[in-house]
């Protein structure tokens, strides 16, 4: 059953859910994302804060590829990649779906899913830290890119309809992490001027309850940000 704002209610408690670990770093978008489909699906589970400047033994062993989190641990077995983790915690735990069940509707947010992924997120933070020189060029991209994902919204309450979904939570880098990074470039491309569509769907999303508490303190992103760029 759902909420009135979206939220599934939290599944019940089982073996399941005591053996979830997530491998993660706070101020990192991907991260995060994972956090957000298991407080979406109701998942009882364990932080594990990484240090990604002294990469830790443990996630050296489970992710030896990429190096990387997020990592999601399930039963001591790990999964890495932040989409493909979403995709199975939902494929994992029936309740409260993240994906549609219609094939075409899924294989059009796995699309989506990627094409924010790939060309919206580097974009959009191109846009914002690009050189005074590249700065014109780089803004007409990244809000093409917003009116692109304006158009796919439709006019929906959210990317999957009337709930959240994995369309939403993927550019949740849009909504939360833009807004901080703008903050700090001092450029606006997601404004209700520019993209209406787009803006009232950040502020559904963030409204909701369970998103804020899967998305880290914005005033300690915007200190980080500030002080990484001041040592640039």
């Amino acid at each position: 059953m759902k909420s009135k704002d979206g939220i599934g209610e939290e599944v019940e408690s089982g073996k399941m859910s005591d053996w979830v670990k997530l491998i993660g770093a706070v101020g990192v978008p991907a991260s995060h994302r994972v956090e957000l489909a298991l407080k979406l699906k109701g998942i009882p589970y364990e932080f594990i804060a990484e240090d990604l400047s002294n990469k830790s033994p443990l996630l050296l062993e489970y992710n030896p590829v990429h190096q990387k989190v997020p990592i999601l641990l399930h039963n001591g077995k790990p999964r890495a990649e932040s989409l493909v983790v979403i995709e199975y915690i939902d494929e994992t735990w029936k309740t409260n779906p993240i994906l549609p069940h219609d094939p075409y509707h899924r294989a059009m947010a796995r699309f989506w899913a990627k094409f924010i992924d790939e060309k919206c997120v580097g974009g959009l933070w191109n846009t914002c830290w690009s050189a005074e020189a590249e700065r014109e060029k780089a803004v007409e991209e990244g809000l093409e890119c917003l009116k692109m994902l304006e158009d796919t919204l439709e006019g929906k309450r959210f990317f999957g309809g009337e709930t959240i979904g994995m369309v939403d939570i993927v550019p949740s880098y849009v909504a939360f992490w833009l807004g901080v990074i703008e903050e700090v470039s001092e450029v606006k491309l997601l404004t209700e001027e520019k993209v209406p569509g787009l803006f009232r769907w950040t502020e559904e999303f963030l409204s909701c309850v369970t998103i804020q508490e899967g998305l880290p303190a914005r005033e300690k992103i915007i200190g980080y940000l500030r002080a990484r760029f001041r040592s640039e």
